[in-house]
């Protein structure tokens, strides 16, 4: 009976799904304007192949006859394995539809680059001419003249990029494609501090490492960095003990310094505790996490006269008059999640949402948090990318459900899907 209210629950997410995809296309091409191409999507129908998709029909092979082998290796070995097929997947994958230029195309402003690349980070840079100091001082002002990406987060990662001399589109790229690599064996330390036995844990980091969503999106978008500090927050958070989650809340403030959304993982950790260990631990983790943001914002604040409010209130400003303007909340109230759980894979998103039917706790969490981001409206649309920070709590929860004998055919779903999409839509990052 479990398995039969599963699929009929399964069937109807589908079926949403679809419904609320046609809506969107029919309203969009019938003359209405949802604020995307294709809503509730930002990719767009543009068919294309390069050479390059046969390294990624290989790779990807490799990762879906390997994964279930990797169950059973010594652990060290899997967290090298995972890594290394997340990565070479990421850049096989990257590189079908235009050759090896697709890594860092995103972040490149010149012609034959990417349109989107006069938002991302390195034009930012200039601003930072005059030093750290007066950018810091002078960041809320700056925002309304900063390229979007850079006015819709705090300054940590434009920071980040200026220190470690990050500025060219090759260099940027290098460190979001790391960073993409990183977070499948960081989702099997989350999957683990959220009490996953040791092959449901390697299944989460795995799906992790195949997840559309991460390989197409998180390789060559800047959010790939938010999805592996905020997994790496979270794993910490979650886990018994003292040392680890004190060292998650310093790493919280850190994280949220950079963008203001990982803050969720943190909210994400709260719930799980308070439904694992009860209210009283939830409450003093949230303080725990409260103190070290607010200290670090105060001492900048202090010391540079960085201004934290003001640059929430500009960025939110900034939004406000962006694009969002005519993105309806009716409608990107459900687009946004429908968008990220397709993009997230299939099978995952499926898995997740048996997970919250069976009141898994990591599950719960999660569906929480992604209830209230969108009701919220203050991401609609691109949620295939800004969500990233959720992509490994859903594989953590999906692990949870999947069984390891499932995981080869849930693997080659997943990259069947990743192929499919890159090569047979734009999907701008």
């Amino acid at each position: 009976m479990t398995r039969v209210t599963d699929r009929w629950m399964l069937l109807g997410a589908l079926v949403l799904a679809a419904v609320w995809t046609v809506l969107g296309l029919g309203i969009e091409h019938g003359g209405g304007v949802l604020g995307t191409a294709s809503p509730p999507f930002v990719m767009g129908w543009v068919p294309r192949i390069d050479v390059w998709a046969l390294a990624a029909v290989a790779v990807l092979g490799a990762l879906v006859a390997a994964g279930p082998a990797l169950l059973v290796v010594r652990l060290p070995a899997f967290l090298a394995a995972t890594t290394a097929l997340a990565l070479g997947a990421a850049l096989a994958l990257n590189a079908a539809r235009s050759g090896t230029h697709g890594w860092w195309a995103i972040f490149d402003t010149r012609p034959g680059g990417s349109f989107e690349a006069k938002n991302e980070y390195l034009p930012g840079l200039p601003a930072l001419s005059y030093g750290p100091r007066f950018f810091l001082d002078r960041f809320a002002e700056l925002v309304p003249a900063m390229p979007v990406n850079v006015a819709g987060h705090p300054p940590g990662l434009l920071l980040g990029v200026d220190a470690l001399g990050l500025s060219t589109p090759r260099r940027l790229a290098a460190l979001c494609i790391a960073a993409a690599a990183a977070t499948a064996p960081l989702t099997w330390a989350l999957a683990r501090g959220l009490g996953a036995g040791a092959a449901r844990a390697r299944v989460a980091g795995l799906l992790a490492a195949a997840s559309p969503g991460l390989l197409l999106f998180g390789a060559t978008s800047a959010d790939a960095v938010y999805a592996a500090l905020g997994t790496a927050t979270a794993a910490l958070l979650v886990r018994r003990g003292r040392a680890a989650p004190a060292a998650g809340t310093l790493l919280l403030a850190v994280a949220a310094f950079c963008s203001w959304a990982l803050l969720a993982l943190g909210a994400f950790a709260v719930l799980v505790v308070a439904r694992r260990d009860g209210l009283r631990r939830a409450a003093v983790l949230a303080v725990a996490c409260a103190v070290p943001f607010l200290v670090l914002n105060g001492a900048l604040a202090a010391a540079v006269g960085y201004d934290p409010v003001g640059t929430l209130r500009a960025t939110e400003g900034v939004y406000r008059r962006s694009v969002a303007e005519v993105r309806p909340w009716w409608f990107w109230s459900l687009g946004s999640p429908v968008a990220w759980g397709v993009s997230g894979g299939l099978a995952v998103t499926g898995a997740w949402l048996v997970a919250v039917r069976r009141r898994d706790t990591a599950a719960l969490a999660l569906a929480a948090i992604v209830v209230i981001a969108s009701a919220a409206g203050f991401t609609k649309a691109e949620t295939e990318r800004i969500w990233l920070i959720f992509a490994a709590p859903a594989c953590a929860a999906a692990a949870a459900v999947l069984p390891p004998r499932a995981l080869r055919i849930v693997l080659l779903a997943l990259a069947v899907q990743a192929l499919a999409t890159q090569l047979l839509f734009e999907t701008v990052w």
